[in-house]
């Protein structure tokens, strides 16, 4: 029997980890060093990961014979439901490893949580994610400090990042009749009991880096309702192109 909740809940996350492992994998060949490069590569598989697992899950959950290809490659721009933070640009790599790190903050507060969910197959690929997240968390955030407090350049770079990014994060902790419903039930984590945790951490490494968060930036949300910037319709141009090019093709 369809569950469609679950699936709705499911592809959010798988979505969030397929957007955000593309991103990263626009970097590989670019890093500014080998070392950070493979850094960079092996995240986006992770976050791959994790997409496919979530994908397939969402797609049996609906019940519309749809796997995760079909889910990846089959679905146009206001179908998809990511954070709006994910599918923001690459910019330098200030900008890559201050999205990733606000995003990391939030994964390693979602995942030892959803790993206690009342559906079985969230939980295992949430015990999974959640060593991934701890290792991502810590990268990330070496990174924020290290240009925070690095050069004058590091440091506007940096701080620029933020600037722009931060009017994203508040829509991870936005919470819907999907979301309320699937926790009362103790199949999804409500994101209000991340928000302080996150907080928390996220200001003390912006404080290790001397950054502050803009005041009065406003807020940016609606990709969970498939409103999304412009960036992510180019994302998919790239990303679904051979699927497109050739509908159903196979090698």
């Amino acid at each position: 029997m369809a569950d469609t909740l679950t699936a709705t809940y499911a592809l959010r996350l798988g979505d969030d980890a397929l957007i955000l492992s593309h991103r990263l994998s626009e970097w590989v060949g670019h890093g500014p060093e080998l070392e950070e490069d493979i850094a960079l590569a092996n995240t986006a598989l992770d976050l791959l990961g994790q997409a496919r697992m979530l994908l397939s899950h969402a797609g049996e959950c609906e019940g519309r014979d749809r796997d995760e290809d079909a889910l990846a490659y089959g679905r146009d721009v206001m179908d998809f439901s990511n954070l709006l933070l994910v599918e923001q640009p690459n910019g330098d790599f200030a900008q890559t490893m201050m999205r990733q790190f606000l995003f990391d903050a939030y994964a390693v507060e979602l995942w030892p949580r959803l790993s206690a969910s009342h559906d079985e197959i969230l939980a295992g690929i949430a015990g999974k994610a959640a060593k991934e997240a701890t290792y991502h968390v810590e990268q990330s955030a070496a990174w924020v400090v290290r240009m925070g407090d690095g050069t004058e350049e590091s440091h506007a770079r940096i701080q620029a990042g933020l600037d722009l990014l931060w009017p994203y994060a508040s829509e991870m902790f936005e919470a819907d009749e999907v979301e309320v419903t699937l926790a009362e039930k103790g199949i999804a984590v409500a994101s209000s009991d991340m928000q302080v945790p996150w907080q928390t951490r996220v200001e003390a490494v912006l404080e290790d880096a001397g950054l502050a968060p803009p005041q009065g930036a406003g807020l940016r949300t609606g990709g969970r309702q498939g409103r999304h910037s412009e960036h992510l319709g180019h994302l998919l141009a790239a990303f679904q192109f051979l699927q497109r090019a050739y509908p159903g093709a196979e090698w």
